[in-house]
């Protein structure tokens, strides 16, 4: 099995988990957040989304899906262009709020998407390139897609078992 074929099952899981945390979930339960300083299922969603998106897009020298095809226009959220969540304050993850959990799922999925066109064209030899000289060693592409898809896959548990809380408080 070739290393990329590995690296699309992985992004295929966080799809899958994506999906699945936002199933059915109307904009009250995505939006809620259980304490002023904590997360909500809408922004882990869309902070690994906006990740995976800024880090494939730099490692393979591509515009950025939320910029491109619109995403950030249609979320209409009062941020920079470029925010990703990284750093965020309380006050700014109340600023990532949706009517509807298809505004996520579909820029979730053009993400994904452009993740996968440039996995299935990726050599071998290319997960070795240096994305980031920033870091001792430096960061290769292999060890970046790696560390998007544990980011990734970590928030998608998160917004998954914060789900399940919320409902749970609710009945």
């Amino acid at each position: 099995m070739h290393a990329r074929d590995i690296l699309i099952d992985g992004f295929g899981r966080i799809q899958e988990e994506v999906h699945a945390a936002l199933d059915g979930a109307g904009p009250d339960l995505l939006n809620k957040r259980p304490a002023t300083d904590s997360n909500s299922i809408t922004w882990l969603v869309w902070h690994l989304t906006r990740i995976q998106d800024d880090h494939v897009a730099d490692a393979f020298d591509l515009d950025q899906v939320w910029l491109t095809q619109g995403w950030e226009k249609r979320f209409g959220l009062d941020l920079p262009p470029r925010d990703h969540g990284y750093g965020h304050t309380p006050a700014d993850v109340a600023k990532v709020t949706v009517d509807s959990g298809d505004l996520l799922t579909g820029y979730y999925d053009a993400v994904h998407e452009q993740t996968l066109k440039v996995l299935r064209e990726l050599p071998a030899k290319d997960l070795e390139r240096i994305v980031d000289t920033r870091f001792d060693p430096p960061v290769t592409l292999g060890v970046r897609l790696v560390s998007v898809l544990s980011d990734d896959l970590q928030h998608a548990g998160q917004a998954a078992y914060l789900r399940g809380l919320l409902q749970s408080a609710e009945a």
